[in-house]
């Protein structure tokens, strides 16, 4: 597979070490994994709130920004994923030869504070679209979901534990097959694609830098980053790239990969979220969008039943599946702060330190249900605070990925650099833009 991010290689390999296999069945579906569940995370009840909040408000006008996003966010997770698989380290531990420690573990306290708020939004629109679907009260059905998630990741083992991420994922479909429910204008809609018609406010720039916030966010650069890692765990016959080169054409095929056909996932849900609250939130003049499950909600009496049970089944999958990418992702890079055991195929009683915070996460996000917080309010925070982290944190990243002494031969592609920079510019500008809207 030749891509634009693709690195020559610079030792050599006889073609006898290395015959060329036509591909088996399936064999592709195999190299998904980290990247996949990656992309599919990205689009949590959280930012099905925002993609739909966008539609609401802008019709099918805010489209243009998942072309904008889509490189931008494939750059930056290759270059998380090659940092683990070429390093056998987490992001932390490579952060820390870069920023002083106590800057890392600054950033690391930071992401743990938006996780923890995103898990709490996401358990809330999860029990909220529940109760919606059936009348089962909130509350006990918010707990035993923040329940399930901590037993699959403390109790299940890894391997196993990943298949059910993998095919997780398929839920986000649900939001393809509302598409075919509602009736879309699609003229309108490839129009938003390439001349969107807004104005340029206060109010679109918000929409706009919320997109970018949570599509670009730094829980995914430490999951995928540190799912690398683990991958190398698994396998006893893996290495970390510097120590076995040879792995490279295959490891570095798999991950671009991986990391392209999740984050084409990702765009493509959030494209169909988007067109969906455009066809029918906007088109009757509702756009005030206060959660995940406001928009379930507002579907039943516009796009009928079945549109409305596709949704609510997609915010529950998704929440299924983002909270443990949320918990888990403050976990590796804490452990990796203070040099604890990590990693989902160890027995809580052999981390006890990494199931430790992700059961605070998960925790600190129940207990949000207890409080009378404003749920677009917690997000927005939640956005400012990721906005701030990914930054330093994209910077660091680059500076690695381009660092001999710590990639060794793999340092990135210059195509790959230029997107990865362009992706931490874009970041930081709206970074800027928050303080400023």
């Amino acid at each position: 597979m030749s891509t634009p991010f693709d690195t020559p290689i610079s030792t050599p390999t006889p073609a006898r070490e290395h015959p060329t296999h036509r591909p088996k069945p399936g064999s592709v579906l195999k190299k998904l994994g980290p990247g996949l569940i990656t992309g599919a995370a990205d689009d949590d009840p959280s930012g099905i709130a925002t993609y739909s909040q966008a539609g609401a408000q802008f019709g099918f006008n805010m489209l243009w920004t998942m072309l904008l996003t889509y490189p931008l966010m494939s750059a930056i997770q290759l270059v998380s994923a090659r940092i683990g698989r070429v390093t056998g380290s987490g992001l932390a531990v490579n952060m820390a030869g870069i920023w002083p420690k106590p800057l890392v573990v600054c950033l690391v306290g930071l992401l743990f504070i938006a996780n923890c708020i995103n898990i709490g939004a996401n358990l809330a629109a999860m029990g909220a679209s529940v109760e919606l679907a059936t009348g089962i009260p909130s509350l006990p059905v918010t707990i035993s979901f923040a329940a399930l998630s901590l037993g699959l990741q403390m109790f299940v083992p890894y391997e196993r534990y990943a298949n059910i991420l993998k095919w997780l994922t398929l839920v986000l479909f649900a939001y393809v097959a509302v598409l075919f429910v509602v009736k879309i204008d699609w003229m309108a809609a490839v129009k938003g694609f390439v001349w969107p018609s807004f104005q340029l406010n206060g109010d679109s720039f918000t929409v706009v830098v919320a997109i970018l916030g949570t599509t670009i966010s730094p829980y995914l650069f430490f999951w995928q980053s540190s799912q690398e890692v683990e991958e190398i765990d698994r396998e006893d016959e893996a290495k970390p790239l510097e120590q076995e080169p040879r792995q490279a054409p295959k490891e570095l095929s798999r991950i671009e990969l991986d990391t392209f056909a999740g984050m084409a996932v990702s765009n493509f849900v959030a494209i169909a979220i988007m067109m969906c609250a455009a066809a029918t939130l906007h088109a009757s003049g509702k756009t005030i969008i206060n959660s995940a499950a406001d928009v379930a909600e507002a579907l039943k009496p516009i796009a009928g039943n079945f549109a409305f049970a596709l949704f609510s089944l997609g915010i529950v999958g998704t929440g299924l599946l983002s909270i443990p990418v949320l918990a888990g992702s403050a976990a590796y890079a804490f452990a990796e702060t203070q040099d604890w055991k990590s990693g989902l195929e160890h027995k809580p009683w052999e981390a006890v330190g990494f199931y430790g915070v992700i059961t605070a996460a998960t925790l600190c996000g129940l207990s949000l249900e207890f409080f009378s917080l404003d749920p677009v309010k917690a997000l927005f925070w939640s956005a400012v605070i990721n906005g701030f982290v990914a930054v330093p944190i994209m910077v660091a990243m680059m500076l690695i990925v381009s660092s001999k002494r710590q990639m060794k031969e793999f340092t990135a592609p210059r195509s790959m650099r230029i997107f990865g920079w362009s992706a931490t510019a874009v970041m930081a500008s709206a970074a800027v833009a928050m303080i400023i809207v």
